[in-house]
């Protein structure tokens, strides 16, 4: 009998340990700056954008080439976390795509931007399988497309820039050129300052997007302006001129 009381009281005391470590998880989570943040993770040969705004809105823009994008997550996301808002593919190349594919597996994704382009891919058909499996609200990126991350700030969304075109169901032997450009547009909060000098903060993603896009976007003269450039084609020289 001694026993069994014994082993209940140290079953009581482990459990209301474990609550005081989720409420110091959770407070430590509240506590943190009210900032925007936006990650560029170190996914090998590849590309994978993590954006949190300070309400807690998150994008995950493309996944890398393999599920290393996985191991970066749980380093930016407490782990009763498995809620992603949105999804962006820019485009279905390996080195963007794979680690999507992981992730989708392993988290609750609301949302889904993506243009819609075929490849004769494994890869490309499993992704495919599994967002019309997730139940996400799958949207097919288009020029002038506005994403709002605030319900209060009109000054807070991610605007699509290109394709110009609904690209949906179009095949193409690479589509780095297919690429979604976005750019995201980020206010100070109004407490921070006066509403006639809130100017704010905007990073432009730009894909494998090559330089025959940007020629477009520019004679479009589509307002590329932006604080932060995140180079297209990982810097390659068939991009960024």
């Amino acid at each position: 009998m001694k026993t069994k009381t014994k082993n209940f009281v140290y079953l009581i005391l482990s459990f209301l340990f474990l609550l005081n470590i989720l409420a110091w998880l959770a407070v430590y989570d509240l506590n943190k700056p009210q900032l925007l943040e936006v990650n560029f993770f170190d996914v090998g040969q590849g590309e994978a954008i993590f954006i949190e705004t300070p309400s807690r809105h998150q994008i995950l823009i493309d996944g890398g080439p393999s599920s290393v994008v996985l191991e970066k997550l749980a380093e930016s996301l407490p782990f009763w976390d498995r809620t992603i808002d949105l999804i962006i593919l820019t485009h279905p190349e390996h080195d963007h795509l794979a680690g999507l594919i992981e992730v989708l597996k392993r988290y609750k994704v609301e949302n889904i931007l993506w243009t819609g382009v075929v490849r004769d891919t494994a890869e490309y058909k499993e992704w495919v399988k599994l967002i019309k499996n997730e139940g996400a609200e799958i949207k097919i990126a288009q020029a002038g497309q506005k994403i709002n991350l605030s319900t209060y700030e009109v000054d807070r969304y991610m605007e699509v820039l290109y394709p110009f075109e609904n690209l949906e169901g179009q095949e193409f032997k690479n589509s780095n050129n297919t690429s979604i450009v976005a750019k995201l547009i980020f206010g100070t909060p109004p407490t921070h300052h006066p509403p006639a000098s809130r100017v704010p903060t905007s990073f432009l993603f730009t894909g494998d997007a090559y330089k025959s896009v940007e020629k477009k976007l520019m004679d479009k003269k589509t307002d590329l302006a932006s604080d932060v450039l995140k180079v297209g084609h990982h810097g390659s020289k068939t991009s960024n001129s």
